[in-house]
């Protein structure tokens, strides 16, 4: 009975140990995350956010123009606040648009870039910058950082919007089944060694959603939240998101209506 016990005694241990090094290893990130921001000019993303700058002021593309005539929603080539205030709807696209892709559409009219070569692989493979675009969208948003959003959503194609990225994030699809809400829409998951936010909660989404575009230390570069979306997508195995696709916007759409009146915080820091 004796050598019973102490083998079962083991077992618990044994299948203890796992969940007590996952929570400990989870605690030491999380410590090492906060060294960072406790320096905050320790955060490479400010060197992108320095380069987008750059490449905001400088002319480019065919038409040889600089995107200091982008109107952001407050006026041609005001940064200042302007990331806080979006997603938004915009009367010359006659659409919705996040960041990214109103930097896209810039680009394309202002700049003269053709739109299909500027989303054909528009993010950076680990351990390679941020491309132009997330660059200059970490500049800009940058420049709202220490202000709340506050992006309306309150016209009828705002709504729309954020209706559709609602039905998205709930959508499950795919050769596995998932959907956004698989790991969002509930408290305590993780994957691996990652909490994973509850973006069905205000108060979480109001911390998690201000934080992008952020630097990644796992892959050495800035990931905005298109390409965040992006990966989640690969990782659920659906057929690649475009940037600035109708999809990609909902859900943007949705997620920063569920995180209005938090802070901005960028560039983020995440493991």
């Amino acid at each position: 009975m004796r050598k019973t016990t102490i083998v079962a005694a083991c077992c618990a241990l044994l299948f203890a140990l796992p969940a007590s090094a996952q929570d400990e290893t989870e605690k030491a990130v999380e410590k090492y995350r906060q060294m960072l921001k406790e320096d905050p000019w320790s955060n490479p993303g400010f060197l992108d956010a320095d380069r987008g700058e750059a490449l905001w002021k400088t002319a480019a593309g065919p038409n040889k123009a600089t995107l200091e005539k982008c109107d952001l929603g407050k006026g041609a080539g005001v940064v200042d606040g302007a990331f806080a205030e979006l997603p938004r709807y915009f009367a010359d696209a006659g659409k919705v648009m996040d960041l990214e892709t109103r930097l896209l559409w810039c680009m394309e009219k202002i700049q003269g870039f053709n739109r299909a070569d500027l989303v054909k692989r528009p993010h950076p493979s680990g351990g390679q910058p941020v491309k132009d675009l997330g660059a200059m969208a970490t500049y800009v948003a940058s420049k709202s950082s220490g202000q709340k959003f506050a992006a309306k959503l309150d016209t009828p194609p705002e709504k729309a919007v954020v209706e559709l990225g609602q039905a998205v994030f709930w959508r499950r699809q795919g050769p596995h089944d998932f959907a956004c809400a698989t790991c969002h829409a509930d408290s305590g998951k993780r994957i691996r060694l990652q909490g994973l936010p509850f973006l069905l909660q205000p108060e979480e989404a109001k911390k998690v959603i201000g934080e992008w575009p952020a630097y990644r230390v796992s892959s050495t570069h800035v990931m905005t939240m298109q390409h965040r979306l992006y990966d989640c997508y690969w990782q659920m195995r659906m057929p690649e998101l475009e940037m600035g696709s109708d999809v990609s916007v909902a859900l943007i759409a949705y997620l920063t209506k569920n995180a209005q009146g938090g802070e901005i915080a960028v560039p983020g820091l995440k493991r």
